[in-house]
C-alpha cells in the first residue's frame, strides 16, 4: 500500500488504505482520507487536506506555498474534496492571508496533465481542466465547467457554471454561466448547449438560457439594460437567474 521508498512525514494523518507509490514524499501538516491513491513521485507539502477516493499522478506538486511575493510563511491550507482525478505534471499552491487563506478544489472534477492551480482559487465539482489550463491567483470556477487545452485565466477572473472555453482561450474578464468562449482574448460562441443537455437541461431550459444570451451579446442592449431584460427573464425562467445574479455581482467586467 505504501512502497517503502516512499518518504512520510510520521505527523501525517493517512486513511489506512491509502496508497503512496515509490518516492513520493508527503508531509508534516497533511490529511488524506481513505481510497485516495498517490502515484510514485508526487509531492504533497503544507497544510493540504485531500479527500475520499482521489486518484493523483506521477509527479505533482500539491500544497506548495503560493507564487506570490507578498507571501509571508503564513499556514494558509489546500483542501481538495473527493473523487477527483489528477494527472501528471499539475501544481496546487496554497492560499495567501490577503484572500480567504485557503485554495479549495470540490468533488469529481477531472484535472489533466500540467494545470496550474494558483493560490486562492476557488474550483467547484466536476469540472474538467484540459492539459496545460492555468488559473491565476483568487479565480473563481463553477461547478460543471470545461475549461480547454492551454486556456489561460488572468487572477481575480470568475467563472460561471456551465461555461465552457476553446483550446488556447485568454479569459481576462469574467466568463458568465453557460457561455461558450475561445480565442486570445476571449470572445463569446452561444452558449453550452451540448453540454446543458448531457446534464438534464429540459429543450425549454435551454431556449430560455439561449434567449438569454441573445439579450445579453445580441440585442444592442447596453449592458445594464441587458441585466435588466435578463432578471425578468429569470422570474419566468429560474434557470436563467444563475445568469442574472453573476451578472449583478460581476466587478471585473464581462467578455462581450
Amino acid at each position: 500500500m505504501r512502497h517503502p521508498a516512499a518518504i512520510i512525514h510520521p505527523s501525517a494523518k493517512l486513511a489506512d488504505d491509502v496508497e503512496v507509490g515509490p518516492y513520493s514524499i508527503i508531509g508534516e501538516h497533511v490529511e488524506i482520507a481513505a481510497g485516495t491513491w498517490i502515484g510514485p513521485h508526487v509531492v504533497i507539502e503544507g497544510h493540504t487536506r485531500i479527500g475520499k477516493a482521489n486518484r493523483i499522478f506521477q509527479f505533482c506538486s500539491i500544497g506548495a506555498i503560493p507564487q506570490d511575493k507578498k507571501y509571508a510563511g503564513e499556514p494558509t491550507r489546500l483542501e481538495i474534496g473527493d473523487n477527483n482525478t489528477i494527472r501528471e505534471f499539475c501544481t496546487f499552491n496554497t492560499g495567501t492571508a490577503q484572500d480567504v487563506g485557503v485554495t479549495r478544489i470540490g468533488n469529481d472534477n477531472w484535472i489533466m496533465a500540467y494545470v496550474h492551480v494558483a493560490h486562492d482559487c476557488q474550483i467547484g465539482s466536476h469540472t474538467i481542466m484540459a492539459n496545460g489550463a492555468t488559473l491565476g491567483g483568487h479565480v473563481h470556477v463553477g461547478d460543471w465547467v470545461f475549461l480547454g487545452g492551454l486556456s489561460g485565466v488572468h487572477q481575480f477572473v470568475r467563472i460561471g457554471a456551465h461555461a465552457m472555453t476553446g483550446f488556447q482561450t485568454r479569459l481576462s474578464q469574467d466568463l458568465p454561466p453557460y457561455v461558450t468562449a475561445a480565442d486570445n482574448p476571449a470572445v463569446a460562441h452561444g452558449i453550452n448547449s451540448e453540454g446543458l443537455k448531457r446534464r438534464g437541461f429540459s429543450g425549454e431550459s435551454i431556449m430560455a438560457i439561449k434567449r438569454a444570451y441573445k439579450t445579453l451579446y445580441k440585442s444592442g442592449l447596453s449592458l445594464d439594460d441587458a441585466k435588466a431584460a435578463i432578471q425578468s427573464l429569470a422570474a419566468e425562467h429560474p434557470e436563467v437567474q444563475p445568469l442574472a445574479d453573476f451578472l449583478a455581482a460581476a466587478t471585473r467586467g464581462i467578455i462581450r
